[in-house]
């Protein structure tokens, strides 16, 4: 594993920046909800989607996967998505290496690809170098196999995924792993747009833990809610 991240202060991490906010109060009930959510069953790997761009799900990957962490969890957060990814950016991390490039040298070992993040318990697996066929390389059977060495590493895989409404990346991870979460967005996620993601998820028999609803209106304190 690379070093590990001493200049960890992203704005977009409020769950970092300021741990006891309002906010982080609220994520912290998230997991706790998405824990009961999975009493019968451990959730080991969770896919994060919406059903556009824009409305708050990779935000909420990377501070789900803190408080999670926080928790006591050894969690690993992948940056699944390989189109528009964001994770080396809020991490300050490097991104010559990564998923996309753990994926296609099956030689390769995955410790050789994750990285500290600064945040005691959290590891962070970036996208790597965005390649041209990013559906495929997530529906190889190489992706398959990776998910089982993973989660017998980790307590808690979460892969941030692109929209499910756009292309059809989470879609084929929300059929390979225990659990996957909407993100909605107030005045940004249309009716239409939600009942599509809806019905893409059935299609692929994924399981939905839960939808959380972001971007409430300033003054609110009630910034996120949960929907089981």
């Amino acid at each position: 594993m690379a070093k590990k991240n001493n200049n960890l202060s992203p704005v977009s991490l409020v769950t970092v920046a300021n741990a006891n906010s309002v906010i982080s109060e609220q994520l912290r009930a998230i997991r706790s909800n998405i824990n009961f959510s999975s009493v019968d069953k451990d959730l080991q790997s969770m896919v994060i989607t919406s059903s556009g761009a824009g409305e708050g799900k990779s935000t909420m990957s990377a501070n789900l996967a803190v408080v999670f962490a926080n928790s006591g969890k050894r969690v690993l957060l992948v940056d699944a998505d390989l189109r528009k990814p964001t994770v080396a950016l809020t991490f300050r991390l490097p991104n010559h290496r990564g998923l996309s490039t753990l994926i296609a040298d099956r030689n390769s070992q995955f410790d050789d690809h994750i990285q500290e993040s600064g945040v005691e318990n959290l590891s962070i697996m970036t996208s790597g170098p965005i390649p041209p066929n990013p559906s495929e390389l997530l529906q190889s059977q190489r992706m398959t196999d990776l998910i089982p060495e993973l989660t017998a590493q980790f307590d808690l895989i979460i892969f941030d995924m692109p929209p499910i409404g756009v292309v059809t990346d989470a879609q084929i991870l929300a059929a390979k792993t225990d659990g996957t979460l909407l993100v909605v967005r107030e005045r940004k996620t249309t009716k239409q747009g939600l009942i599509k993601a809806k019905k893409l998820l059935t299609l692929a028999n994924a399981h939905l833990i839960g939808v959380v609803y972001n971007g409430v209106k300033k003054g609110n304190a009630d910034n996120y809610y949960y929907y089981a």
